[in-house]
């Protein structure tokens, strides 16, 4: 038996966060990505917003190569 919960909630600005700490950081897009098994192009379309629901587990994969915590808390 499989028991599924779906929360969607919005988080504007969030895709200008994600590239404000990625331009800040030493390593380029193309190490970013590989380091968690991601294309720019779908880096790109997070930071721009053009991706309608971003996973969480893919936030938890920016945050995590980042080393930061953006705050999105889907509990409260």
């Amino acid at each position: 038996m499989k028991v599924r919960k779906v929360i969607e909630r919005d988080f504007p600005g969030l895709g200008a966060r994600i590239k404000q700490h990625r331009e800040a950081d030493r390593r380029s897009l193309i190490q970013l990505c590989a380091e968690i098994d991601m294309t720019p192009a779908n880096w790109y379309k997070i930071e721009n917003e053009e991706t309608k629901v971003l996973p969480l587990e893919t936030l938890q994969k920016i945050e995590s190569v980042l080393g930061l915590d953006l705050g999105v808390n889907l509990d409260g």
